[in-house]
């Protein structure tokens, strides 16, 4: 019998853990989760912005438990995924948000910034994707979202050699996972973001006045994304309506990636 649409979006019941949630898409994604009806465990380095999105999800009936993590280092996250077993006893959905990255040109990054930002955003993940896949293999179900970036399939320049890198591991660490996984019932996708909005992106564009306008010139929507642009996609992945999607890359970019870098934009 087919289910009715709302159903298909509906995921209460089910517990989701989500890093980087303090601030900015990680944030974002869980509340949206919570909306449709999960219980969250709160992962992400500023105690202060995961307490403050654990009180918006308690006002929506939700449980949200918090706890502090460096996802660049391993014990960290098992730390984090042996109190979501004494907490919640599952998990149904993981977020793969946080993680920094060190810029600087090619010829002369550290490699010690390189490395660092491998952790922050390959090997933290992929950490992450080892400790859920386990338990939702044992369960027979689940659903990974990694956080990719356009920078996963296309080069950015301006000193992004080493995003660039860890964000082209992480598209093809998706795939293999969900070749590996998805036969035995847990799906893994990539949202793949263009520039959204953040602190150090709201930085970055301060110190240097023409840095939007070169962003907006690729971007076809016509502007900047905003952390809740990821709301719709996270409930999506999350639940059943996204069923049979698994190894798929999704830009969220405005149509960046669309756009051939020597087209024109109509304003």
């Amino acid at each position: 019998m087919t289910r009715p649409i709302s159903s298909l979006f509906d995921l209460s019941g089910r517990v989701a853990l989500v890093s980087g949630a303090g601030s900015g898409m990680g944030r974002a994604m869980a509340v949206a989760l919570a909306e449709a009806g999960a219980d969250l465990m709160l992962a992400g380095r500023s105690i202060a912005g995961l307490e403050k999105t654990a009180g918006d999800i308690e006002k929506l009936g939700r449980r949200a438990v918090v706890v502090t993590c460096d996802v660049s280092q391993p014990e960290d996250i098992r730390r984090v995924f042996a109190q979501l077993d004494r907490d919640f006893g599952r998990i149904d959905f993981l977020g793969n948000v946080a993680g920094e990255a060190v810029l600087g040109p090619p010829e002369d990054i550290p490699l010690e910034a390189v490395e660092q930002t491998w952790r922050n955003i390959v090997f933290g993940r992929f950490c992450a994707c080892q400790e859920a896949g386990r338990r939702m293999l044992a369960a027979g179900r689940g659903s990974i979202v990694n956080i990719g970036s356009i920078a996963s399939l296309t080069a950015m320049g301006r000193g992004h050699i080493a995003y660039v890198m860890a964000m082209g591991a992480v598209a093809q660490m998706t795939r293999e996972l969900s070749t590996e996984w998805s036969g035995r019932g847990v799906r893994v996708n990539a949202i793949l973001p263009a520039q959204v909005i953040n602190p150090g992106l709201e930085r970055r564009m301060a110190s240097d006045p023409g840095l939007r306008d070169l962003f907006l010139r690729g971007i076809p929507r016509g502007r900047m994304g905003e952390p809740d642009d990821i709301k719709g996609l996270a409930v999506l992945l999350a639940s059943d309506a996204s069923s049979w999607m698994t190894g798929a890359l999704i830009p969220m970019d405005g149509g960046n990636l669309a756009m051939n870098a020597g087209a024109s934009v109509p304003r």
